[in-house]
C-alpha cells in the first residue's frame, strides 16, 4: 500500500476539520493547543462515527464516543478554568506567550503542524473503520479484542485524568496556595497528564493489529510519540513553576524527592534539567 492509498479522503476530512475548529488559535494563541486540540479531537470523533457509521462495530463506535467525551470534557474544563480563574489567567500570562509579536507566517506555521498532529494521534481509529470499509460491512455486535484493549484502555485514562482535574481544583479552593499532594498526587505529581498519556496509549494500541503499511505505522507511531514528549514537556513546565513557587517549602522537597513526576513506580523525579522537553 502506497503513501496516498495509506491515508485517503478520510484523513484529508480529518486534518479539514482540525484546522477548522483549532482556527480559534487566531484569536488567542495558546488555544492552538488547548481549546483547539480538545474540541479537534471531539469533531474528529463526531466525524468519524458519521462518516464510517455503515460499518462501526460496538467498539469502534464505543472509540468515537470516547473521542467526543474527552475532547468536549478537556476543551470544556479549559474553557471554564480559562474563563473563571482569574488566577490561571496571570500565571499562563508569565508562562506561555501570547503570540502577538508573532508574524502570520509563524501562526500559520503553528496552527497547521497542530491540526495534522491533531489527525495523525486518531489516525488509528481511522485505519481500522478504512479496513473495515475495505472489507465489507461487518456484524455492529462484532468486535476485535485489540480494540476492546484500546478502547479500556482509552476510558481508564479519561477517568484517571477527569478524576486527577477535580481532586486538583478541590484541593486549591480548599488551600490555593500550597501545592497539591492529595488523592491521584500522591502517587505520581502529574496524574492528568498520565491520564493524557493512558487515553493516547490506548488510541495506539487499538489499532496494532490493523495498520496496513509501513506509513501508517509511521503516522500512528509519530502521534503518539509526540503527545507523550507533550505531556513530558508540560510535566517540565509544571515542576520549573512550582519550583519558584514552593522550592523553600520543607514539605514539597520531601514531596518532590518520593513522588514521582509522570510515571508509576518508575523513579524518575525531575526533568526540570531536559531542557529539550518542550510542552
Amino acid at each position: 500500500m502506497g503513501f496516498f492509498e495509506s491515508f485517503g479522503l478520510g484523513f484529508v476530512i480529518l486534518v479539514i476539520i482540525a484546522l477548522v475548529v483549532s482556527a480559534v488559535g487566531f484569536y488567542k494563541y495558546v488555544y492552538f493547543i488547548s481549546l483547539g486540540y480538545g474540541f479537534s479531537v471531539a469533531v474528529m470523533g463526531l466525524a468519524m462515527f458519521i462518516m464510517y457509521f455503515g460499518v462501526l462495530d460496538w467498539s469502534t463506535t464505543l472509540m468515537c464516543i470516547l473521542f467526543l467525551v474527552y475532547g468536549c470534557r478537556l476543551g470544556g474544563y479549559l474553557l471554564i478554568r480559562e474563563i473563571k480563574s482569574a488566577s490561571y489567567r496571570s500565571t499562563m500570562k508569565k508562562e506561555i506567550k501570547d503570540g502577538s509579536t508573532m508574524k502570520m507566517v509563524a501562526k500559520i506555521s503553528i496552527w497547521t503542524s497542530c491540526a495534522l498532529l491533531y489527525a495523525l494521534q486518531v489516525s488509528p481509529l481511522l485505519f481500522r473503520l478504512e479496513a473495515a470499509k475495505r472489507d465489507g460491512f461487518g456484524d455492529f455486535a462484532d468486535a476485535n479484542i485489540v480494540t476492546v484493549i484500546g478502547a479500556v484502555i482509552m476510558a481508564l485514562g479519561i477517568l484517571l485524568e477527569s478524576t486527577a482535574d477535580m481532586q486538583k481544583s478541590a484541593a486549591k479552593k480548599k488551600n490555593p496556595n500550597r501545592f497539591c499532594d492529595s488523592g491521584l498526587y500522591k502517587i505520581v505529581r502529574c496524574p492528568n497528564y498520565l491520564g493524557e498519556v493512558l487515553f493516547w496509549t490506548g488510541v495506539f494500541v487499538s489499532g496494532i493489529n490493523i495498520y496496513a503499511s509501513v506509513w501508517q505505522w509511521i503516522a500512528a507511531a509519530f502521534g503518539y510519540i509526540c503527545i507523550v514528549y507533550i505531556m513530558f514537556g508540560g510535566a517540565r513546565r509544571l515542576e520549573l513553576r512550582q519550583n519558584r513557587n514552593y522550592g523553600e517549602d520543607p514539605e514539597y522537597q520531601a514531596y518532590v524527592k518520593k513522588v514521582p513526576i509522570l510515571i508509576p513506580l518508575v523513579p524518575l523525579y525531575s526533568v526540570a534539567k531536559y531542557k529539550w522537553l518542550v510542552g
